[in-house]
């Protein structure tokens, strides 16, 4: 049998047990109050029949008879007796109930735990709205990290402390390049003006001004201070764009003072920074440079002539593919020449024309009723000067040098000119 099937008869014989008790101890209540009434009756009859004034005292006296009281004390006996028993009972099923309580479950409780248990374990009903970690991947992503962070705790912590030191030295560092860079240009922009100070004495009515700039007493003078300068540079600040932009000029003025090999290894040195990569111009320059470091060592040295003319051709024909702006033509017609220095006319007039057909393309008319202006003009009359040395009758005409510049303007056009900017004004 089952403990709930016993646990359900023993509550039921308890049951049983008082209520048999309730019923026994009714029984007896209802027996000791029949027989009240009946001594009362006694009683009363026993108060009529006497007529004497000791009614009273016998009365009392009867009320002590001890069979009376035997009686009464019997009664109330059997009634308490009955009470203790069901109170007995009702205690031994407290203690019963208590015991299982602390112990084993009851039938009826495993019972109900069973089935809390099958409630707990239920599927969970299906959501009409995801979880944000599932709507949102980056919110799970997220979750994700927060939760390894703080199982590595530490190694976040180192992490970030070198993280914190590395982002401190990048910015130390750049502080410091900027400020090697400020510096630099300061130097390099002294250097310029040494370069471009005048030659001579100044004049002693010249303005208070004037007595402020640098004068130099010769071109060798002022190149071999500007050449000091731009050597201070490179040597101060190395790397720097400042100092690249010096060792370029500084085989500019190498070039004028005929010392090609150190002018080559100027140029070549400029040629493969960082800078010349990024500033077309500045390769441009360093190119321009490497081609006339080569003619002078052709003129230098005769025997190797030939060697260093084709350098000279190979470095402005790299000029030429470079596609930079404002060197392409001038980079032709330096090839024009070399290939003239080699002996080499048929190359050398198919150049030029080439490069006269690409300086016909005039640029857009400064006003209506205007010729174009020519581009590239001067490179253009220089140009056809060679030409005519190889080929008189395909170059035009050399052209009378116009009076005061005006793009080779006739007066009549320059007039006309004049006149459509003074109505501009109005």
């Amino acid at each position: 049998m089952s403990d709930e099937k016993r646990t359900e008869d023993d509550i039921a014989e308890v049951e049983k047990n008082i209520d048999a008790l309730d019923s026994e101890a009714a029984k007896r209540s209802e027996d000791r109050i029949a027989a009240e009434k009946a001594e009362k009756a006694d009683e009363a009859k026993a108060s009529e029949a006497a007529e004497s004034a000791d009614a009273a005292e016998e009365e009392d006296d009867d009320v002590a008879n001890p069979a009376a009281i035997a009686r009464r004390v019997a009664a109330l006996g059997a009634d308490d007796e009955a009470e203790a028993l069901a109170r007995e009972e009702e205690r031994k099923l407290a203690e019963r109930r208590a015991a299982k309580k602390k112990g084993k479950k009851t039938g009826l409780e495993a019972a109900a735990s069973k089935k809390l248990a099958k409630i707990g374990t239920r599927a969970e009903p299906k959501r009409p709205v995801a979880l944000a970690a599932d709507a949102d991947p980056l919110i799970e992503r997220t979750a994700k990290l927060s939760d390894w962070a703080k199982k590595n705790q530490k190694a976040v912590q180192v992490f970030g402390a070198l993280l914190t030191v590395a982002l401190l030295g990048i910015a130390g560092f750049l502080y410091y390049q900027d400020k090697r860079e400020t510096e630099a240009s300061v130097v390099l922009t002294k250097a310029i003006e040494v370069q471009r100070a005048r030659i001579g004495e100044p004049k002693k009515d010249d303005d208070e001004e004037e007595h402020h700039e640098t004068y130099y007493k010769t071109y060798d003078d002022r190149r071999a201070a500007a050449l000091t300068h731009y050597r201070e540079v490179g040597s101060k600040f190395p790397g720097t764009g400042a100092a690249i932009l010096a060792r370029l000029a500084e085989g500019s003025l190498l070039l004028d003072k005929k010392e090609a090999d150190n002018a080559l290894a100027a140029f070549n040195d400029v040629k493969g920074t960082a800078l010349a990569a990024a500033d077309v111009e500045v390769k441009g320059r360093a190119l321009e440079g490497v081609g006339f470091a080569y003619e002078l060592k052709a003129l230098q040295t005769p025997a190797e002539k030939d060697k260093h003319l084709d350098a000279a051709l190979a470095a402005f024909k790299e000029l030429e593919n470079a596609e930079v702006k404002g060197f392409k033509e001038p980079a032709m017609y330096h090839q024009a020449r070399v290939l003239m220095a080699k002996g080499d006319k048929t190359k050398a007039k198919e150049l030029l024309l080439s490069l006269k057909e690409r300086l016909d393309k005039s640029e857009d008319p400064i006003a209506p009723g205007l010729p174009q202006p020519t581009t590239y003009p001067y490179l253009k009359d220089i140009a056809m000067d060679r030409l005519r040395e190889i080929d008189p009758s395909a170059a035009p005409k050399a052209r009378a040098p116009s009076m005061g510049g005006g793009h080779g303007f006739s007066p009549e056009q320059l007039k006309k000119l004049m006149e459509q900017a003074g109505q501009g004004q109005h």
